[in-house]
């Protein structure tokens, strides 16, 4: 069932396992429940702490991870492989009772949830988004015996997601309904089940040197430079990691060959946490004075008070801003093709955007649904030539250049697009059931006053990643710079707190 390499791996892990575990079984004559039962058998024959029996569960082919005499509410329903597999390792060593690599003050959130809460999640097993939302539902149902998590394989459920009317992964329903979409950290699950900080509490904090905004590489890079200064310094971050929790892949960070952007997020977190930062996640910044010192205003109504100021807070996917893009989001609208592309299997899609993004877009989801369209506003793409030679000699791909899409439309799910040819001025429209949008990202900036932008909103700095505005500064992707990488957002990040340092020290 696995293959060697991974099967040595496992094996590795398996020794850490602390006591015996029980797997309760599933299982029918499908092809589905026989590998999901050999992967079980693999499994049981590589630790003597692993035992299987059969038993009745809510959905076949599944199995639970349980400790000895104890239900523990951790179930796989489908074969737990592809990105998945890492969660069904954690839960094994979990459930052995390998203590869990979170802190103490989470780990007692989650114990004194008094409330019972049966989860289920919606998976693809392409998706690498996916893993962080199950393996943190499987933490809190090892730790909380009223909760539990059901992980549900999409393709192996077909029919069961789609009457939930799935079309996006990760989807989490909680105690049979709807709870929330897309990914999700452990972090973010708590704060919609446990109130956070009040305004009063984060208002009563002192005033800092540096306050940095938005928490992705930019900012963490800025917040540990201000650190190492021995100055006080705070970030706040909307969702620490930004947009590079989404990065599937990362192979031109210098001196790491690969890593995910999960993994990345997970090591620039624990870097911050080196440093005596306080770190203020979750926290959504609305609007930004300068008066005797800078006042931050967060969502909630609290106002946080520093000396300097550095923006981080990156970019996000551009939108349509068509009609039916917004109320058809995870109706078929989508924008993470390895995320969500195996949920299209077999329909028709489009796919909107000419550049890399979407031509790699294009070429993914050609392997899995029946045909795509490529719409590009312009009249020639822009992807790499590459990249388009690839793309045209597809048999199932169409390219539609000078298509301006007007509308996205359906009731309760997308069943078609309509778009203008710009050359003739005729209106066509389109029967599918997915648009995937790939037409760039767009800097968050909206919230500023007062502060120089570009006609497209970004930051415009200096050499210092200093702004029109004395002693505040701007790193990453939120800038004017022209180019928007990882490795470019962390020196910009520490440029600005550098920057930052030097008009503390003259100011």
């Amino acid at each position: 069932m696995l293959e060697a390499d991974i099967k040595s791996q496992l094996e590795q892990y398996l020794q850490l396992m602390e006591n015996d575990i029980l797997l309760k079984v599933s299982a029918g004559s499908d092809d589905v429940s026989k590998e999901m039962l050999a992967l079980v058998e693999e499994l049981a024959s590589m630790s003597s702490k692993i035992n299987y029996e059969e038993a009745e569960l809510s959905r076949t082919p599944s199995f639970s991870v349980n400790r000895i005499g104890e239900d523990t509410g951790v179930t796989f329903a489908g074969i737990p492989l592809g990105h998945e597999f890492t969660s069904l390792v954690l839960a094994l060593l979990q459930v052995s009772g390998r203590a869990p690599k979170i802190d103490q003050e989470k780990i007692d959130q989650i114990k004194s949830i008094s409330v019972e809460y049966n989860f289920e999640s919606y998976v693809s097993l392409s998706c690498h988004n996916c893993p962080d939302v199950v393996q943190a539902l499987n933490m809190m149902s090892i730790l909380n015996p009223g909760i539990s998590h059901t992980m549900i394989d999409g393709a192996a459920f077909k029919e069961e997601a789609e009457s939930k009317n799935v079309m996006a992964v990760p989807s989490v329903h909680l105690n049979g309904d709807f709870f929330s979409g897309g990914r999700m950290t452990l972090e973010e699950i708590l704060d919609k089940l446990v109130d956070g900080p009040s305004a009063e509490e984060l208002s009563s904090k002192d005033p800092y040197d540096v306050l940095v905004v938005g928490g992705g590489p930019a900012g963490a890079s800025a917040a540990i430079y201000a650190a190492r200064k021995g100055i006080r310094t705070g970030i706040v971050a909307e969702r620490f990691g930004g947009q590079v929790l989404d990065t599937m892949s990362i192979e031109n960070f210098i001196s790491v060959t690969h890593t995910e952007g999960p993994k990345f997020v997970a090591s620039l977190e624990e870097h911050v946490k080196d440093y005596d930062i306080d770190v203020m996640n979750l926290q959504r910044a609305s609007g930004l004075q300068k008066n005797d010192m800078f006042e931050l205003e967060l969502d909630n109504g609290a106002v946080l008070k520093s000396k300097s100021v550095i923006v981080s807070t990156g970019a996000r996917w551009r939108q349509l801003g068509v009609p039916g893009e917004k109320e058809l989001q995870n109706k078929g609208v989508a924008y993470c093709p390895h995320c969500d592309g195996p949920l299209f299997e077999g329909k028709d899609v489009a796919v909107v955007g000419g550049g890399n993004s979407g031509v790699e877009a294009a070429i993914d989801l050609a392997g899995i649904v029946k045909h795509v369209t490529v719409l590009e506003f312009g009249a020639e793409m822009k992807a790499d030539e590459v990249l388009q030679n690839r793309l045209h000699s597809l048999p199932n791909v169409t390219v539609k250049t000078n298509a301006q899409t007007t509308e996205i439309t359906g009731t309760d799910n997308v069943d078609g697009l309509t778009y203008i040819d710009r050359e003739t001025e005729e209106e066509h429209r389109i029967d599918l059931e997915g648009v995937f949008v790939q037409i760039g990202l767009i800097p968050n900036t909206e919230w500023l006053e007062g502060v120089e932008t570009n006609r497209i909103g970004e930051i415009v700095v200096n050499k210092a990643n200093a702004t029109n505005i004395p002693g505040l500064y701007a790193a990453g992707d939120v800038t004017d710079n022209p180019n928007n990488q990882i490795i470019i957002a962390m020196g910009d990040g520490a440029n600005a707190s550098l920057g930052a340092f030097d008009y503390l020290i003259r100011n």
